[in-house]
């Protein structure tokens, strides 16, 4: 489609600082399934495309990475935004994506369909980038896994009723499956293949997690306009 300056602004205001920045809070957020990172950079990315989203767009991607971007995206100028600062291609095929981008009022393709590595390359499996309509307010989902103290709780808005059964199967491939990224303004929180998510039982008070030094992601809206 056709582009614009203007659809090829809002990039990174210090491409090497900013990048190394997000990129710690990614890794971190990683290394510590359902912890809150918040992506203090500014930059403005073509809507629907959130800002914390097209963070890990502009510090992830680069020409070796192929990118799968919904049918929304594509039509809005994500992908010309995404080669403009990162030299990266577009794919139409999800099992050829290193990385996947999925806006907020997009239908979420089954995990399945993305390439889940092998059992020689398990690395070469897609990350998805998921826009959520909130980061609290959800089914509250307890996580347990490696980098996770006793469990952590999160109770993202707007993931696909079959979320669970999906994440079930993937999580059953380690160490191949996909990796998420669930994103909501400029807010993330990471979910790796190897951490485990089932739905809290409320019949139990749970405890006081701060009171265990678990992390907690709280009041987070998913607020698109980084001016707001």
């Amino acid at each position: 489609m056709p582009t614009s300056r203007t659809s090829l602004a809002g990039g990174f205001a210090d491409p090497v600082f900013d990048a190394q920045a997000v990129f710690r809070a990614i890794m971190d957020a990683m290394a510590h399934p359902g912890t809150l990172a918040v992506i203090g950079v500014k930059l403005q990315p073509p809507a629907p495309l959130g800002p914390a989203a097209g963070a890990v767009m502009l510090t992830l991607c680069d020409h070796d990475t192929p990118v799968w971007l919904t049918p929304g995206l594509v039509q809005a100028g994500a992908g010309s935004w995404l080669s403009f600062y990162c030299g990266a291609t577009l794919t139409d095929e999800k099992t050829e994506a290193a990385f996947a981008f999925i806006e907020r009022s997009a239908v979420m393709p089954p995990l399945s369909g993305f390439a889940a590595g092998s059992a020689d390359y398990p690395d070469r499996s897609t990350t998805l980038a998921v826009e959520v309509e909130a980061l609290e307010g959800g089914t509250p989902l307890r996580l347990t896994g490696p980098g996770i103290r006793d469990e952590a709780v999160i109770a993202p808005l707007g993931l696909p009723e079959l979320f669970l059964a999906q994440w079930s199967a993937n999580h059953a491939l380690f160490p191949r499956g996909v990796d998420l990224i669930l994103t909501c303004g400029t807010a993330l929180v990471a979910l790796p293949r190897t951490c485990r998510i089932e739905v809290l039982s409320m019949s139990v008070p749970p405890e006081n997690p701060t009171e265990k030094g678990e992390p907690v992601v709280g009041a987070t809206r998913c607020n698109n306009n980084p001016e707001a």
